[in-house]
């Protein structure tokens, strides 16, 4: 009975967690687009960093893109003011790399500013030897 007993009281804990993690926000995500195969960048890792008072980077924080290229849990939400200039760097070179696919890109970093509380969502549409950005939704 204690056994059965623990065990419905981990799968509580587990499915309370579960739902707690999905009722999280954040406030940046990012997409990568493949263009030449038309389809997402998985994999991929994109580095956050902020910019500090003398001019110098921070970095904040590192995922990798998911099967669907991307990253979804940048800046949680969680009371603190993240107004600041940004630095979103897509390290692209290794992706290219694993495709056997040559690329003028090693990385690419996009600086933006978040100016307020609203949802901020930079994409990225991606080939070899070109790109392009802009602030989605």
């Amino acid at each position: 009975m204690k056994k059965i007993l623990f065990l419905m009281m981990m799968f509580f804990a587990f499915a309370y967690a579960k739902v707690s993690a999905q009722n999280e926000s954040y406030q940046l995500s990012s997409h990568i687009l493949d263009i030449n195969l038309g389809q997402p960048a998985a994999g991929v890792k994109i580095s956050l960093s902020k910019m500090n008072m003398d001019n110098t980077w921070t970095t904040i924080d590192e995922k990798l893109t998911d099967e669907n290229g991307r990253v979804k849990d940048f800046l949680k939400e969680d009371g603190k003011d993240n107004k600041g200039v940004y630095k979103l760097t897509y390290h692209v070179g290794p992706y290219f790399e694993s495709q056997k696919q040559d690329t003028f890109y090693p990385f690419i970093e996009v600086v933006f500013e978040i100016k307020d509380g609203n949802h901020y969502h930079v994409p990225i549409t991606l080939s070899p030897y070109g790109y392009s950005t802009y602030r989605g939704n």
